[in-house]
């Protein structure tokens, strides 16, 4: 069990940043709580520089900086989109400049979602669908040998299947999502036939948007590994609108000249798949809130299970 970091100060903050030489204004912070593993606060300096600072709820987490340093330091140099260029890296603290472009997604205080583009926009569509073949087409042998995890596709599917063992194990399923989840690990039909490197949570709250919402900046690179390719068509394939999804998928094709059999289905299973993923993570952390929350999850199901 790893006990979580408690909230500090906006004075402490400042004095963090100031013990890492970066000097900032009290006045500038704002913080925002929504991530699971960080802490977010964006601040500005005395020269008018803007940064965003990531502060590691758990000592767990910031014992994987390193590997999120080396899936950035792949990256920087081959994609289009900005991505987090960290000038300071410590336990204790991640700083890097402000990228370009507005969240897709924020949540309110409730923690409901609150959208900031429109989600019927083809350019959005396209400009994903261009963004996942841009991630995809990298070389995935290359990736591995950069230090940034890597499955073949029979590792993917035997580390749900683990991952699901593991929840039975330690809280109680409901057999609506037993049921599911065993068709989907027999069904051959739903697994890849080839892994490619993803980055793992690719939905609109990581993306940062132009006024027209073109993707110019993607966010939180901790779940990057070369896997299955349906996890970043996921969250698309959820929320879009009618002819949204199929939009991204065209033109993802249109650059690879690769179609992914099953694809929706195979978007949908992951999805279906949630709970056991939040179980491993609730499991990893220790943290009484997760796991309560997790047994919740998997007891009743999610929302809508079965569809």
């Amino acid at each position: 069990m790893t006990a979580a970091t408690p909230a500090p100060t906006p004075d402490q903050v400042v004095a963090l940043a100031s013990r890492h030489g970066l000097d900032l204004t009290v006045g500038s912070l704002s913080f925002n709580e929504a991530g699971l593993d960080y802490r977010v606060v964006f601040a500005s300096g005395p020269d008018g520089s803007r940064w965003v600072l990531r502060l590691p709820r758990r000592p767990d987490v910031a014992a994987t900086l390193g590997e999120e340093a080396k899936i950035l330091d792949f990256l920087k140099p081959r994609l289009d989109v900005a991505v987090p260029d960290w000038k300071i890296q410590s336990p204790e603290l991640i700083a890097y400049p402000l990228l370009p472009g507005s969240p897709g997604l924020t949540l309110d205080r409730a923690g409901l979602p609150v959208w900031h583009f429109d989600q019927t926009s083809e350019h959005y569509a396209t400009s994903l669908g261009r963004l996942i073949a841009a991630l995809q087409t990298q070389d995935a042998a290359a990736a591995a040998a950069a230090g940034i995890p890597a499955r073949s596709p029979d590792q993917v599917r035997e580390k749900w299947r683990a991952d699901i063992a593991a929840a039975h194990a330690n809280f109680t399923v409901a057999s609506t999502l037993s049921t599911r989840w065993a068709q989907w690990i027999d069904d051959d039909a739903l697994w890849p036939t080839r892994t490619v490197l993803t980055h793992g949570e690719l939905y609109p709250a990581h993306l940062l948007l132009t006024p027209d919402a073109g993707i110019e900046g993607v966010l939180d690179w901790t779940t990057a590994a070369v896997a299955d390719p349906a996890v970043d068509f996921m969250f698309q394939q959820l929320s879009a609108p009618p002819g949204a999804f199929a939009r991204t998928v065209a033109a993802y094709r249109e650059v690879t000249g690769w179609d992914e059999p099953r694809l929706a289905d195979r978007c949908a299973a992951l999805m279906a798949a949630g709970p056991v993923g939040y179980a491993t993570y609730a499991m990893q952390t220790g943290e009484p809130d997760h796991l309560t929350a997790a047994a919740a999850l998997l007891a009743g199901g999610p929302p809508g299970e079965g569809g």
